[in-house]
């Protein structure tokens, strides 16, 4: 059973988090993506232009200014994917990660969904908070990789 945040623990000090994508810092997202990230590392900035056009974005704010970001790719009725989560180093170790996902969880359009979905490579702990669960039954999944 998820642990709830209190919203007003964050935005009493500063903090917001919008799914308004004129907000995001695209080159703040860009230079963590690609510098940053095990990930997306080489993402081209052309490409992320439109992942972030056709995904349902989160951003992080304090005072204004990125702190952290995620996006969900989704039909928004059966399926979706949770990824490109960060939040950025002056920033951590405060809840902030946790807040998103709580954040990003309850988001109404997100709701009654039949499957949601992310990969990770270190925040499982993370994500189990918040009802995820390793896949079962991986022998079903299949995918098509193909790197930048």
């Amino acid at each position: 059973m998820p642990v709830y945040m209190n919203d007003s623990q964050f935005i009493n000090k500063g903090y917001q988090i919008s799914t308004d994508n004129s907000l995001l810092d695209f080159n703040a997202i860009f230079n963590y993506l690609d510098g940053e990230s095990y990930w997306a590392k080489g993402i081209p900035p052309e490409k992320l232009r439109k992942a972030i056009d056709n995904s349902l974005c989160f951003g992080v704010y304090k005072d204004n200014k990125m702190a952290g970001f995620a996006r969900v790719i989704s039909d928004k009725a059966t399926f979706a994917y949770l990824c490109d989560v960060f939040i950025l180093k002056p920033y951590r170790n405060i809840g902030l990660s946790k807040w998103l996902i709580q954040t990003i969880t309850l988001h109404p359009d997100l709701q009654g969904l039949r499957r949601f979905v992310l990969a990770t490579l270190d925040a499982h702990g993370l994500y189990k908070q918040f009802g995820f669960e390793q896949i079962t039954r991986a022998e079903r999944w299949m995918e098509i990789f193909t790197p930048y």
